[in-house]
């Protein structure tokens, strides 16, 4: 007959879990097999480092994590019992994202909707500073049962997320590579800009120049400058970066693409103030596609943030391994 230690032991063979990952799933896994249910007694401390070979702290803190979470129950001097059979119901999430812009609303409202009410999910922004990003990983440590990140593009990230446990972890938008595994629903940038440039080549080809708004120093992707640069050297097509849109320098027979809504907001009321019609006398490309840009007219390619977050969302509650590059899509519009 299957035991709890058998559930535990079972989990040495996965590299990445330590051995309180171990424990704490261990016993996750003995409730969702039925070979607990609610009510049973768990194995005591003793019996746990007599079976196990673990240390006294590591069995109390996993029984910690696991009352935290409302799975198990201590009952003073008569040990720890299960309390719940549904164990994905009472997962602790946190959401570690940039901030709410619209685009990234997007996933947070179906994350937040297909996780259901029953999870407990708290969200956090890093706002792109790598400080504020360390700080917030440092308080959180150890407190919740999944971690889905939106990594920082820092030398310092890999260094930051590395300690989350791999089964613990779920990396989103942007991609980090991590020693192992690591469970991921992100977008790719070089490949998928080049192939988007490659697609509006006849229309770029209508204008002048082709302008990208990047400065270095930005939290943009730097591979998309990379594919900037190598569509322009391809194609034959003249074409410059500059570092920012500079209100008042707008001329007719440029493209302009810029990843700053801000820029692109303030490039459109310049047009109606000049009167150049964009995808005329000038044209505009965006990146990350939203309803207000699609209402505007405004064409723009973009990953899919919506999907992202119920794919997320579903392989928490579902518990499953998932490693998805989310395709990116241009919707051509009268910018463009």
């Amino acid at each position: 007959m299957t035991t709890v230690f058998d559930k535990i032991i079972e989990l040495k063979q996965v590299s990445a879990f330590s051995k309180h990952d171990r424990l704490v799933q261990g016993i996750i896994n003995t409730i969702n097999d039925k070979i607990l249910v609610p009510g049973n007694k768990l194995p005591s401390v003793n019996d746990m480092i007599k079976h196990l070979g673990f240390s006294r702290e590591t069995i109390i803190r996993g029984y910690r994590e696991l009352i935290s979470r409302g799975i198990v129950d201590s009952k003073n001097r008569l040990g720890y019992f299960v309390a719940n059979g549904s164990t994905s119901q009472l997962l602790k999430v946190a959401l570690l994202m940039y901030n709410l812009d619209s685009f990234e609303e997007q996933f947070y409202r179906n994350f937040r909707n297909t996780l259901g009410e029953k999870i407990h999910l708290q969200v956090f922004f890093h706002h792109g500073n790598i400080e504020i990003f360390e700080t917030i990983l440092l308080r959180i440590k150890r407190q919740f049962g999944m971690y889905v990140i939106a990594p920082i593009p820092h030398p310092k990230s890999k260094e930051l997320i590395s300690p989350i446990p791999r089964n613990k972890l779920l990396m989103f938008d942007r991609y980090e590579q991590l020693d192992g595994e690591c469970n991921h629903i992100t977008q790719e940038f070089e490949n998928s800009s080049y192939k988007v440039f490659t697609q509006l080549a006849d229309e770029i080809r209508k204008f002048d120049e082709f302008i990208f708004f990047h400065s270095p120093d930005s939290l943009d992707p730097k591979e998309i400058a990379k594919a900037f640069r190598k569509f322009l050297k391809t194609h034959n097509i003249k074409g410059r970066i500059i570092k920012e849109f500079v209100p008042g320098t707008l001329e007719k027979g440029k493209v302009y693409f810029t990843l700053d809504n801000f820029a692109m907001w303030e490039m459109l009321r310049e047009c109606n103030a000049k009167k150049l019609k964009p995808g005329k006398d000038l044209g505009i490309l965006s990146h990350n596609d939203e309803p207000a840009k699609e209402f505007v007219g405004i064409t723009t390619y973009s990953a899919d943030f919506a999907q992202m977050g119920t794919m997320a969302a579903n392989a928490i509650l579902k518990n499953e391994s998932i490693q998805v590059t989310v395709p990116t899509t241009l919707a051509k519009r009268k910018t463009l």
